[in-house]
């Protein structure tokens, strides 16, 4: 037992108590949330011009129509959480790189090699999807769910009396939105679409592990079309144009996942196959 060697593959060092690895915890949410604060407080100190960027959907939205873009404080204290909101948003996204090497340095230790070398490119594609969802959202949902919602305006206008025939002065609806309330939901929408991109990452790393195959995935396409759907339905405005568009989107990256997974499928079967290990399905009942 004393003369074995240590295979290259094996898990790195780490026998280390419990306690150890508590410590080692601690010191990775301490980093993290450092990372957090600091930029956090950098946002805050450009929170205007982040606020400019979130707010030219809407503005365009506004132009389109004619209208001068401008939204409302409600409270007296609505700018300074609007700032806060602001700078809690943009710390995450900022330190968010930051926060997921700090969990890589948590989990590495106790991966095999190969198994360090699968997961470190889906921790890459992670950020690279989310960014990708949000941009989406930025750029072709939130106009068309913006131009929706101000399509129910209306300007005063004057109408006879069915009676009298007297003129009867009827009330006009315009948009008077209040800022909290804008960035709330521009905010839902960013996360929303960010979080569905995670989709093929999510998918193709449990393929990776031998959690789904690809056959089990298309064996629940009907369940999974339900699912998109009410998730469409609930993230997104009574649009059907914009539900429409994420289910699309959402279905599309499904659809992709199967045939990522399948190609990891072919190559374990290829890897296996080489080293004289593979057994057939018939084989094996």
């Amino acid at each position: 037992m004393a003369g074995q060697t240590k295979r290259p593959d094996e898990i790195d060092d780490s026998s280390a108590p419990l306690i150890e690895h508590l410590k080692e915890l601690r010191t990775r949410i301490i980093w993290s949330l450092l990372a957090f604060v600091v930029a956090m407080l950098l946002c805050y100190m450009v929170w205007n011009p982040i606020y400019n960027f979130l707010t030219r959907p809407i503005c365009a939205a506004l132009e389109n129509r004619g209208q001068e873009c401008g939204l409302i404080l409600l409270k007296l204290q609505e700018g300074f959480i609007v700032a806060i909101q602001i700078s809690f948003l943009g710390g995450f996204i900022l330190a968010f790189p930051i926060i997921a090497y700090q969990l890589w340095r948590f989990v590495a230790p106790g991966l095999y090699r190969s198994e360090k070398q699968a997961f470190l490119p889906f921790l890459i594609a992670s950020p690279a999807m989310f960014f990708l969802g949000a941009a989406f959202a930025y750029y072709v949902i939130l106009p068309m769910a913006y131009s929706f919602f101000l399509g129910f305006q209306q300007g005063p206008m004057t109408l006879p009396d069915e009676v009298t025939g007297t003129p009867n002065p009827m009330a006009g609806i315009v948009f008077q939105g209040s800022v909290s309330e804008y960035l709330t939901l521009t905010t839902k929408f960013i996360l929303a679409f960010g979080l569905s991109f995670q989709l093929p990452v999510a998918l193709t790393l449990m393929g990776k592990a031998g959690l789904v195959e690809s056959a089990g995935l298309a064996s629940v396409r009907r369940y999974a079309i339900l699912g998109i759907m009410v998730l469409a339905a609930i993230v997104t405005p009574p649009d059907v144009v914009s539900q429409i568009v994420l289910f699309t989107v959402i279905y599309g990256l499904y659809e992709i996942s199967i045939q990522l997974v399948k190609r990891i499928e072919k190559r374990r079967e290829a890897e296996l196959r080489a080293q004289g290990l593979w057994v057939e399905d018939d084989e094996k009942a």
